[in-house]
């Protein structure tokens, strides 16, 4: 197991600090409730602080995501007297940025992690240049010491745009929770496609919906975009936000999992779909790129409605096998590798310009 010496002799917690926790339902939430289950087992404990508790406002158009309005108050009251082993700012929201501010005063070492595309999805819904927002993005993450990205694809263009010291840390899927069933789920005509993941407008939903196709489509989540979507679709059949643990039995009844988005950076709902032994159906984009085996777990390509057909025809045990080459506890070595301790004594930073 990677783990630096000086972290594995240390007792104390490692605190993540972010934006986006339960009950918003997302791939940043899912993937750092894993870390804090498999970093327990590990013998490490992952302490949250995120806005439950905090006074704060609706995210504009996110009326499930909670923006703290005291970050620094909250923050300073979560820790208390607490010198944590290592600080993770997962998030560039309100406590974000409020523990960045405070690793710097109190000359804590810290790493983030770049989840979310901000730059285009701010751009898409309000029209902000995608210059502005990466050049404030890239002051945010300026000062840690290992900035945490999903893929190679997405490291070198944030390489490319000024961001240093960026390191790999992949995604991976339970393999005990997400595994085919009896597919009796959904009883609709086949073949039935679905998609699971919030309803917003950078999903790139339409893209789906559109698609003229026999069978069935299924949508199962919730988000901004919803109503519209629904209104304009009703041929689809709409389940709204479901349990977590109701997913896989949706995987398993489907026969294609199709991934519309062009801005993911990596998507763990199509490692759930499968884990259940349902194949993908997406875009050649960045997230599925990293995720699906052209021709064994999936179908890529600029014709979605051509992938869907030839995603029918994958064999479905190895579509399994290859999501289970990801586990959750190599993703959780590779995060106690990556994070520093408070007080490293490594060589002072290396700024650049931004």
């Amino acid at each position: 197991m990677l783990v630096p010496k000086a972290l594995a002799r240390d007792t104390r917690p490692i605190v993540l600090v972010t934006d986006a926790w339960h009950p918003q339902v997302n791939g940043v939430v899912q993937t750092w409730t894993y870390m804090q289950r498999e970093l327990r087992a590990l013998g490490h404990e992952l302490r949250v602080i995120h806005p439950g508790g905090s006074r704060g406002i609706n995210a504009p158009g996110e009326p499930d995501v909670l923006l703290s309005t005291e970050p620094t108050r909250h923050l300073e009251r979560s820790l208390g007297a607490l010198v944590p082993a290592g600080l993770h700012i997962a998030t560039e929201g309100p406590l974000g940025w409020a523990a960045r501010s405070l690793a710097k005063r109190r000359r804590w070492m810290f790493t983030t992690s770049y989840h979310t595309r901000f730059p285009d999805y701010l751009k898409a819904r309000f029209g902000i240049p995608a210059g502005i927002t990466t050049a404030v993005l890239r002051h945010f993450h300026r000062d840690s010491r290992a900035v945490l990205v999903p893929n190679d694809a997405l490291r070198g263009e944030l390489g490319r745009a000024g961001f240093a010291r960026t390191r790999l840390w992949g995604r991976g899927v339970d393999g005990e929770l997400f595994c085919p069933g009896t597919r009796a789920r959904l009883s609709l005509p086949r073949p039935i496609l679905l998609y699971v993941g919030r309803v917003a407008p950078e999903k790139n939903l339409e893209a789906f919906l559109g698609i003229d196709l026999p069978g069935s489509k299924v949508v199962v989540g919730d988000g901004p975009d919803r109503a519209r979507l629904q209104e304009r679709y009703p041929e689809a059949t709409w389940l709204g936000s479901q349990p977590h643990a109701s997913l896989p039995s949706f995987y398993d009844a489907a026969d294609v999992f199709v991934f519309p988005s062009r801005t993911d950076t990596f998507g763990l709902v199509m490692l759930e779909a499968m884990a259940c032994g349902c194949p993908v159906a997406a875009f050649p984009e960045t997230g599925p790129l990293h995720v699906v085996t052209p021709g064994v777990s999936g179908v890529l390509h600029p014709d979605l409605r051509g992938a869907c057909v030839a995603a029918l025809q994958l064999d479905r045990q190895r579509v399994r096998i290859e999501a289970l080459k990801r586990s959750w506890r190599t993703i959780a070595q590779e995060l106690i590798a990556a994070v520093v301790p408070i007080s490293d004594p490594a060589r002072p930073l290396e700024h650049r310009q931004g």
